[in-house]
């Protein structure tokens, strides 16, 4: 699912198509051969995910206790919530009853509001919060680090009540934080050839002629998402939301018509499959450690 969030901004941010990457280049030769082994083990479901972000926050909230501080799980996102930022709204169920998804947007917002955390820690001393901030997030003191495909690195601390309930769920917590991170990061690598991809671009163009006879005259499914908020400028918020909704709607039905969706999603495993090839440990060790948490999550 990874292009559904990824050609969204790579468009907005005119990425530009390139001819090679590093996965082509610099890559041992043995892993694509053992990516090529044995039959390849599976994502999770959406709904998998929710039951893993779940238990990640029992066992953050039962560390916290343990270190002193009280501590209300955050609220975890509902499997259609999920489909929040996809490159094309192609589920017309959902458009009818989420639009865009701005009840999700506005549960949010008030979340980072009125979250019982936010002032439980607002109310602590200086000196509390420092301590309660450690015992959450760690501290950078000794970093776990891992390089990215597409260049750069990111680190995240070993330590603290976040770091202790992943290590519980995935088994290694380095581990996970590097093969995460490497298959999370691989979208620049391909996005940027799924952009110039006649395939694609023959069904966005077929997509804006159905929206254009629809009376909904977009190029493509970015512009409505660059649009967005000049769309319901100066509405109440019960307009906007029915506003929204019937664009939503009319986008999802002509990208079912013309196939836009599932075009999208056929070229976004194809080339995601071709680059994994060239990361075969990291795509191992990450579904296989996602799947150990879901069983581990499933015994809390």
């Amino acid at each position: 699912m990874l292009l559904l969030v990824a050609l969204t901004s790579c468009l907005a941010a005119g990425c530009s198509p390139g001819t090679g990457s590093p996965a082509d280049h610099d890559r041992p030769q043995q892993k694509k051969a053992a990516y090529a082994q044995g039959p390849p083990l599976r994502d999770l479901s959406p709904a998998e995910e929710v039951e893993i972000d779940r238990a990640e926050q029992d066992l953050v909230t039962q560390c916290m206790q343990r270190q002193g501080f009280r501590y209300w799980a955050l609220p975890v996102l509902s499997v259609p919530a999920r489909k929040v930022g996809a490159y094309v709204v192609d589920d017309i169920a959902w458009a009818r009853q989420y639009g865009y998804g701005r009840s999700f947007d506005n549960a949010a917002q008030k979340a980072n509001r009125d979250h019982p955390d936010i002032t439980y820690v607002k109310a602590l001393s200086k000196k509390e919060r420092v301590r309660y901030s450690r015992a959450l997030n760690g501290t950078f003191t000794d970093p776990i680090t891992t390089e990215l495909p597409s260049g750069g690195s990111v680190r995240t601390p070993r330590g603290g009540c976040y770091a202790e309930a992943r290590e519980q769920l995935y088994g290694d917590y380095a581990t996970w934080f590097h093969a995460k991170k490497t298959v999370t990061s691989l979208t620049p690598l391909y996005v940027p050839r799924i952009l110039k991809d006649k395939r694609l671009t023959n069904s966005v163009a077929a997509w804006s002629r159905c929206m254009k006879a629809a009376g909904r005259p977009f190029e493509s499914p970015d512009a409505i998402r660059r649009e967005r908020e000049n769309l319901i400028r100066g509405m109440t918020e019960e307009q906007a939301l029915r506003s929204e909704t019937a664009l939503a709607v009319t986008e999802a039905e002509c990208a079912r018509q013309t196939s836009l969706g599932k075009t999208a999603r056929a070229l976004e495993a194809e080339y995601r499959d071709k680059v994994a090839r060239d990361y075969a440990e990291e795509f191992t060790a990450y579904r296989q450690m996602r799947l150990s948490a879901l069983t581990r999550a499933r015994s809390l």
